[in-house]
């Protein structure tokens, strides 16, 4: 059961911070790379969605457990033009057929996954073969000083933030999961350093 804080709050806040410049850049690069069928795993309040080039999407479906956050995706979906089968799942179980799409798409989304590694792993099935998960997400910095902070700041941070972690390693999850990494970028893209230290790019099935 949603609090009144989850409902009439944190869905603004999300969208404020996901829309933030520096978000938009790494958004304005990557989505458009998604071509023919597209899961897009964690669509939240649809800051991706004017981003995709609608002549390479042959279809596009959307996850998102957080119902209180449609609404904003669906108003624009309707703005870019797309045509979007919006879930109201979480990535652990996909009720989806093995090798459903060529592309998945995921930014800031696996911070606030309780279980990531089962959710790359679902992702990876309904991948077809050579598929490519593009990503970009926030995570574990390198250097052990702001790692001692992310871990104490953690519990805090996560009941304001729908559940988002500071701690996770994305790189070692996806190889965990079986998926390639051919491109991988990382550094700090914002601050604070607890926030701000950013993997993206492209893994494949």
């Amino acid at each position: 059961m949603t609090t009144w804080y989850e409902r009439h709050v944190l869905p603004y806040l999300i969208d404020w911070g996901c829309g933030l410049p520096m978000a938009t850049r790494q958004r304005q690069v990557l989505v458009p790379r998604a071509h023919g069928r597209v899961l897009e795993v964690g669509v939240g309040t649809g800051l991706n969605l004017r981003h995709y080039d609608r002549q390479q999407v042959q279809s596009l479906t959307a996850l998102d457990p957080a119902e209180q956050l449609h609404h904003l995706a669906r108003r624009r979906a309707e703005r870019a033009g797309l045509q979007v089968a919006l879930l109201g799942l979480s990535a652990e179980r996909i009720p989806l057929p093995d090798h459903s799409f060529d592309t998945v798409v995921m930014t800031w989304t696996l911070c606030s996954i309780p279980d990531p590694l089962a959710a790359l792993r679902e992702m990876r099935r309904v991948l077809v073969p050579q598929g490519q998960l593009l990503f970009c997400e926030h995570g574990l910095s390198p250097e052990p000083a702001v790692q001692r902070w992310q871990h104490r700041l953690e519990p805090y941070w996560r009941p304001c933030a729908g559940g988002c972690h500071l701690t996770r390693d994305v790189p070692q999850l996806l190889r965990t999961a079986g998926f390639h990494l051919p491109e991988l970028e990382q550094r700090y893209l914002t601050r604070p350093h607890t926030l701000g230290y950013h993997y993206w790019g492209r893994a494949s099935a």
